[in-house]
């Protein structure tokens, strides 16, 4: 998003490190110098925002209402309550990116706002409780640098960090986490991968485009907004009191994720990447990208309003609203590729949990499938390669070109409390003879696959899992079955 430092400042803000604690100590004449000497150096290296050029100020700064109640640091889990979401769009646009963000916002659970550039009226009132509250941005043509900016709109965008913090909502906050109008999150996924920092310490954590010429014209180590990104509080606090002369020192910048990436980089903070954030730059279909996700927890996509429909027969509303129905059962496993192999028939399957299943006539080990069939188009138009990943060209050989199955419903199983079941329903018939090379085993009957999974507790972090497969010949239905490989259990044949 922006980056930029202190030259105008117009908030009354000033955010520093500091030991509120050794105030008093220096005060006080009644304790003994070996008790101070004592709480001076537990302050001192307890302190995760000290810095040796901060030592002599120790003494004379003090902590903001803001920073004694968004800073404490305990032992406690990352939970919901602890991330605030700062969301922007703008009028003219809601009405069509609402939903988007409907589909995951949690009334009264989650905690932010939609930031937008003038007051809803019209049609956009009364504003509903299922979308975040909305909040206006603070009126950027006050600011001294506003003639030289050359997209306003990004300024105002950057801005919202610093509009958020000013309204003092900051209570147990941990993390910031910028995103637009039309970002999908998993939320319970993203409390699980924020846990893993130390939000008392300075982390920006986001990723880069999935197109070489996005990073080639901005960076390559730029969080992008769309994908969304998380600032730590301790980083949010630093940032507040310099975003407005980080604007002014990049005037001439385009976009707001080049501007927060600039203003990071400017005190010593680079980019941490975590490869379940997706900015999808790619346009037409991406279903090849989603069959194949990454062994990582699925965070965010973008951009639904720029690719086709994820799902057959449904518009983009619907098919978001149709991928959050997986999520509410196991957001762990969504998007979560699973391979394994039908021997009788050399067959292979591979699940998406949540979204599709394929199924091949023939054997491939995971090093191929974990590649993903490039049924999309690059985000612009130049000269190859085009994209940040490997992937696999569609095949009209039927050994080579899978049986496409989506996501239909998911439900607890009838016959095993302790199994969810979900079913994935044929998208269309292959149109194409059986593989010669592996006995004319043909997978045409197959009309259903239900893939059942464990019901209890989350999938964990970047571990894979195995599966089985039970299939009869000529039958309409295969049962796939996940569980946790064996030691030593290899993904090929």
């Amino acid at each position: 998003m922006s980056s930029s430092t202190a030259a105008i400042n117009f908030s009354p803000i000033q955010q520093k490190p500091h030991h509120a604690s050794l105030g008093v100590l220096c005060k006080s004449t009644a304790i003994i110098s070996g008790l101070v000497l004592f709480l001076f150096y537990t302050s001192l290296y307890n302190n995760p925002y000290n810095h040796s050029s901060d030592l002599l100020m120790t003494f004379v700064e003090h902590k903001s209402p803001a920073t004694a109640t968004s800073l404490d640091i305990t032992n406690s889990p990352t939970n919901i309550s602890h991330i605030l979401f700062v969301l922007v769009g703008c009028n003219r646009t809601w009405k069509y990116k609402r939903s988007f963000i409907e589909a995951w916002w949690r009334e009264n659970i989650t905690r932010g706002n939609i930031w937008l550039d003038e007051p809803p009226t019209g049609d956009l009132l009364p504003w509903p409780s299922t979308s975040p509250p909305f909040q206006v941005n603070e009126d950027i043509t006050k600011l001294k640098v506003y003639p030289k900016l050359i997209n306003p709109v990004m300024a105002r965008i950057y801005r919202s960090i610093l509009d958020t913090f000013r309204l003092g909502e900051n209570k147990d906050v941990r993390w910031y986490v910028m995103a637009d109008d039309d970002t999908l999150f998993f939320v319970d996924n993203l409390v699980e991968v924020l846990g893993k920092y130390d939000h008392s310490k300075y982390h920006y954590i986001g990723t880069n485009s999935e197109s070489i010429k996005s990073n080639y014209d901005f960076s390559f180590e730029m969080g992008y907004g769309g994908a969304g990104y998380a600032l730590s509080y301790a980083l949010v606090e630093e940032l507040v009191s310099k975003i407005d002369g980080c604007i002014e020192r990049y005037p001439h910048l385009w976009v707001s994720d080049y501007l927060s990436y600039s203003c990071s980089a400017d005190l010593g903070v680079d980019l941490t990447i975590e490869k379940g954030f997706h900015q999808i730059d790619l346009r037409g279909d991406i279903s090849g990208l989603l069959s194949s996700h990454p062994n990582y927890p699925l965070l965010t996509l973008h951009h639904f309003d720029e690719v086709e429909p994820i799902f057959p027969s449904k518009d983009r509303s619907e098919s978001v609203k149709h991928l959050m129905k997986a999520a509410k059962f196991d957001q762990s496993r969504v998007l979560q590729q699973t391979i394994c192999y039908d021997r009788q028939s050399n067959w292979t399957f591979s699940v998406s949990w949540g979204y599709s299943a394929h199924v091949y006539e023939s054997i491939f080990p995971r090093s191929i499938l974990r590649r993903p069939l490039e049924t999309f188009m690059p985000w612009k138009k130049g000269r190859p390669p085009f994209l940040m990943f490997n992937t696999r060209w569609p095949s009209s050989d039927p050994c080579e070109a899978p049986h496409e199955f989506f996501f239909e419903n998911v439900d607890q199983s009838s016959e095993q409390s302790d199994q969810v079941v979900s079913v994935y329903t044929r998208k269309s018939a292959r149109n194409m003879g059986a593989c010669s090379l592996n006995g004319n085993h043909s997978a045409d009957p197959i009309s259903r696959i239900q893939v059942s999974s464990p019901a209890i507790g989350r999938k964990e972090a970047g571990r894979i899992e195995c599966c089985d497969v039970e299939y009869e010949s000529g039958k309409e239905v295969a049962r796939v079955k996940l569980r946790a490989c064996m030691k030593g259990e290899m993904l090929a044949y």
